[in-house]
């Protein structure tokens, strides 16, 4: 009799342990996924935002050009100039092919960049734990994993189309056959590209990292099932035996 009770009573606390081991693994899951949500949410509206402001140039005042009664904005869609008394005239460009090759690559790396975004919204809603936008629980790691891909493309796309459009303003301030009035430096837009290429980048990292996380403890859950049956099974034999 002494035997069985031993093993009816490994029986009821391994299960309690195991069942707190994978309650502290999906609270951190969870932390990992709302963190990276949060991220990436973000990094979208700084993507957003970088599109649409029209300071990726700003006019440089460097040697003789000391003149700063305006101020000459140049965006991805207009081109802006601001008088000393605050008024501002911006005329949209009237042809896409008339624009330089970084200008008409950053604006379609821009573009894709953002509906990327939305895929992934879409998609980390649908794959998150407190959402039941689909009926299978086991294909939610699957779309997270998507999601972190697609806000992780979506960073770097945007990346790119910031660093090209930073080279080509620093190849033209050291060019010595432009005049000063044609040079010119970097814009607000390129710091909120820099700082949501950063987010969405590390917010899609997280949202992976949590779907690994779910994934093991998928795994350690199917693990202790298995062994609870066993070990009933075992404990079942066991008293037959003494019976």
């Amino acid at each position: 009799m002494g035997r069985v009770f031993q093993s009816g009573g490994d029986f009821n606390i391994r299960p309690n342990l195991q069942g707190c081991r994978r309650k502290r693994k999906a609270m951190a899951s969870a932390g990992l996924e709302i963190l990276g949500m949060i991220l990436t949410a973000a990094g979208w509206l700084g993507v957003m935002v970088a599109c649409c402001l029209p300071m990726w140039r700003v006019a440089a005042y460097v040697g003789q050009n000391i003149v700063v009664t305006q101020i000459v904005w140049e965006g991805l869609w207009m081109s802006c100039v601001v008088q000393s008394t605050g008024q501002m005239h911006c005329r949209i460009y009237d042809s896409m092919l008339g624009l330089s090759d970084d200008l008409q690559a950053a604006r379609a790396l821009c573009v894709v960049s953002a509906l990327l975004g939305v895929v992934g919204m879409a998609l980390a809603v649908a794959g998150a734990k407190c959402t039941n936008c689909t009926s299978d629980a086991a294909s939610k790691p699957r779309i997270i994993m998507a999601a972190g891909g697609t806000f992780i493309m979506c960073g770097l796309m945007l990346l790119v189309a910031v660093c090209w459009t930073a080279n080509g303003i620093i190849l033209d301030f050291r060019n010595p056959l432009l005049e000063e009035t044609q040079k010119r430096e970097f814009g607000n837009a390129l710091y909120f590209g820099w700082g949501a290429s950063c987010l969405l980048i590390l917010g899609g990292a997280l949202l992976s990292c949590s779907c690994s996380s779910k994934g093991r403890d998928h795994a350690v859950q199917t693990r202790a099932d298995y062994a609870g049956v066993k070990s009933i099974s075992v404990n079942a034999y066991d008293r037959k035996d003494y019976v």
